[in-house]
């Protein structure tokens, strides 16, 4: 990411971030601006080229009252809805994208041994993101404002592997991901470390559609285990796939987005930039 870039990356993130906090005001476009240290028309540009609406319209998207009606709207087949064949419209993730292999009980157990995982950094519209692949598929994906961060927490989950700092196709294709072009995309492959329960919530999480939100509740109940729900937000605070395992999108009941493992000002950034383009993708409307 260059200086720019990150410098951009950075106004945006403090704008949300105020935004967020003062959203039952409704700070308008200059008391916005004024907060990052720019002029109304040049954030007012800078804004609508990151997120692809106004700010005034991304403050609707991440407001309580906003999460609460998406919460309202959704039906018993919520993740049904992410078994839509295909790649064009909305852009979803759904499971025919995605392959999940859990790593054998000895790879659990022995915490890595053995075990080669190759790392590399990416930018991304959110920041820099590490990725972490075995032979297998990615093992691991997490924003890191600072190198260390994300490879810190990736050396904690596997103690006795091999790190390698290189960049193979496994992470490349990962990668195309985010550009929202899968024309070249494979299938994506995850190889992940997590008990059998928390495998479970974590497909559960793929199969939330792009732009919709759901509870805790709702993923014990996807799951059969309706009363787990403390366990579940347990589990999905140990996601170890950043967005492309959208544990962003789970929020509580109430519509407070509550916390996130990489910042709570991303996990905003995250809901209303995915709400933002789900509406301009289904209504062209900007």
């Amino acid at each position: 990411m260059n200086e720019q870039a990150y410098l951009n990356y950075n106004r945006i993130a403090e704008a949300i971030q105020y935004i967020q906090q003062n959203f039952k005001e409704q700070p308008g476009l200059k008391e916005i601006a004024d907060k990052i240290n720019l002029s109304p028309h040049h954030f007012q540009r800078l804004f609508t080229d990151w997120a692809g609406v106004s700010p005034k319209k991304f403050l609707q998207y991440i407001s309580i009252q906003h999460a609460k009606q998406i919460l309202s709207n959704s039906q018993a087949t919520l993740f049904e809805a992410a078994y839509e064949t295909g790649l064009s419209g909305t852009g979803r993730l759904h499971d025919l994208f995605i392959k999940i292999e859990g790593m054998t009980p000895g790879e659990y157990k022995n915490k890595g041994e053995n075990l080669s995982i190759n790392y590399s950094y990416y930018d991304t519209l959110f920041g820099k993101i590490l990725i972490a692949s075995t032979h297998k598929g990615v093992c691991y994906m997490g924003f890191s404002d600072k190198n260390n961060e994300a490879l810190s927490e990736l050396k904690e989950r596997f103690q006795k592997a091999k790190l390698v700092f290189q960049t193979d196709d496994i992470q490349e294709n990962a990668m195309i991901f985010y550009t929202k072009d899968w024309s070249k995309m494979k299938q994506i492959k995850l190889h992940l470390k997590g008990t059998d329960f928390q495998l479970k919530v974590w497909e559960a999480l793929l199969k939330i559609p792009t732009g919709n939100l759901t509870t805790y509740g709702r993923i014990a109940n996807t799951i059969q285990k309706p009363k787990a729900f403390r366990a579940v937000g347990t589990a999905i605070g140990n996601n170890p796939i950043a967005f492309i395992i959208p544990c962003h999108r789970v929020i509580q009941s109430s519509g407070v987005f509550g916390g996130y493992m990489w910042g709570v000002t991303r996990k905003t950034a995250l809901i209303g930039w995915e709400a933002s383009n789900s509406m301009i993708q289904n209504t062209g409307v900007k």
